[in-house]
């Protein structure tokens, strides 16, 4: 496999995906960093890192739009789903790879783009690249990003690519080319943000991109003293003062600046005609995300892509678009051969499953991911992974599953199942 490849299954067997992971849960209690030795889920790394990270870069990576009511259904609309465990399976071990993109991968979840990452964790691009190759499962760096994306390919290694990309013909080519020669296998466009959503919390904490310079960001860190040291001293010290360095061909801004604005100009004029210029162009995978509306996932079919990404931005943009495991049948009903993923608002093990019933090839978790690696860098989004891997491993044994390809609509307890679903309306 080349080195621009994306990472195999189980970089230990060269490659081949491990049969069955018998000691995953194993592994997750015995390697917990000492700092979040006491998180035994992904929910409960929020708090650890509450008290690590400065208020401002706390509430913009917990942060969601206006009244948080898409944030919340997110995860109230999971809770909704009920599953009907199955006795007697007989299987001693579970085998839940997952193969995407013709490549198979050890788990059947990886890490979301999460803008910023290098200002709430240090080198946090590298971090989540790392952890996630460690554990055989893709991460998708953000086009938010205070690390090149030349250097989280070859230091990472990470394949996948999100690009927020403007209308704007030259500038969408241009940026296509660049990621193309960095050697990532998969670009993910992001197409729901043709705006920025409304964070309230962050306009409260004085929280911007990038932050202007006052008494009040300055005391936000020097009440996190080891933030301050562990994160902002050594990355200045080890890299220079960060800037954005993926928004644009050419390098942005510096992540601390008095007058200057991070720009969104273009994005509201961005069409499905510049997604076809975007297909035209890369050779490799396009994957459209932020796809709600089973409208958006037959017009990503026509165009070409090779998968779409269920996701309302974990409820950062539009506060009362529906949860993204609500959209997910109509949406993979009007999909085609698509990969179709998911993203926002998983954190159990049992999300993962209902969200593959449901007709999701493969689930992407943001904010756990990032907070571990605040506070804990690699051995902590390690531990993320092991810990929501033992929670699937876990539940497949009570659902009497022995792989995931076994899994079907019939683990979900009616009115979820999806073929009780009327087909969309195109």
């Amino acid at each position: 496999m080349s080195e621009a490849a994306p990472v195999p299954a189980d970089p230990a067997t060269g490659g081949r995906a491990a049969a069955s992971d018998p000691g995953v849960e194993k592994r997750a209690a015995s390697r917990a960093p000492r700092r979040l030795r006491n998180c035994f889920n992904l929910e409960e790394f929020e708090a650890v890192a509450r008290r690590h990270l400065p208020r401002g870069v706390f509430g913009y990576v917990a942060g969601a739009a206006d009244s948080w009511t898409a944030f919340a259904d997110n995860r109230s609309d999971f809770g909704a789903i009920k599953m009907i465990p199955r006795v007697l399976g007989g299987h001693a071990t579970r085998d839940q790879s997952k193969t995407l993109f013709g490549v198979r991968y050890r788990h059947p979840f990886g890490i979301a783009p999460m803008g910023l990452s290098a200002l709430a964790a240090y080198d946090g691009d590298v971090t989540l690249a790392k952890g996630a190759a460690a554990l055989g499962i893709p991460a998708v760096m953000s086009a938010t990003s205070l690390t090149s994306l030349e250097r989280v390919a070859k230091e990472g290694p990470s394949r996948w690519y999100q690009g927020y990309l403007p209308g704007d013909d030259e500038r969408i080519a241009a940026m296509v080319d660049r990621v193309a020669a960095a050697g990532y296998d998969v670009l993910v466009m992001t197409a729901d943000v043709p705006v920025a959503g409304n964070r309230e919390d962050s306009k409260r904490d004085k929280f911007g991109a990038p932050l202007k310079p006052s008494l009040d960001v300055a005391l936000q860190g020097l009440v996190r003293p080891a933030w301050l040291w562990e994160t902002m001293v050594r990355t200045l010290r080890v890299h220079g003062m960060p800037h954005f360095e993926n928004n644009d061909v050419m390098r942005g801004p510096p992540i601390i600046a008095k007058d200057v604005v991070r720009s969104f100009a273009g994005r509201a004029s961005l069409s499905w005609r510049h997604a076809e210029i975007v297909r035209e162009r890369f050779k490799g995978k396009l994957v459209i995300k932020g796809v709600i509306a089973p409208e958006d996932a037959a017009r990503a079919r026509e165009i070409g892509a090779d998968g779409i990404v269920v996701s309302n931005h974990g409820g950062r943009q539009l506060d009362s678009s529906i949860s993204s495991i609500a959209a997910l049948p109509a949406v993979k009903a009007a999909s085609g051969d698509m990969a179709v993923m998911l993203d926002s608002g998983v954190r159990r093990g049992s999300d993962v499953l209902k969200a593959l019933a449901l007709g999701a090839d493969f689930v992407f978790v943001g904010r756990p991911f990032l907070f571990a690696a605040a506070v804990s860098g690699v051995p902590g989004v390690e531990y993320a992974a092991d810990l929501l891997a033992a929670e699937i491993d876990r539940d497949m044994a009570m659902l009497g599953l022995g792989s995931l390809d076994e899994l079907t609509e019939a683990v979900l307890a009616e009115p979820w199942r999806p073929s009780r679903l009327a087909p969309p309306a195109l």
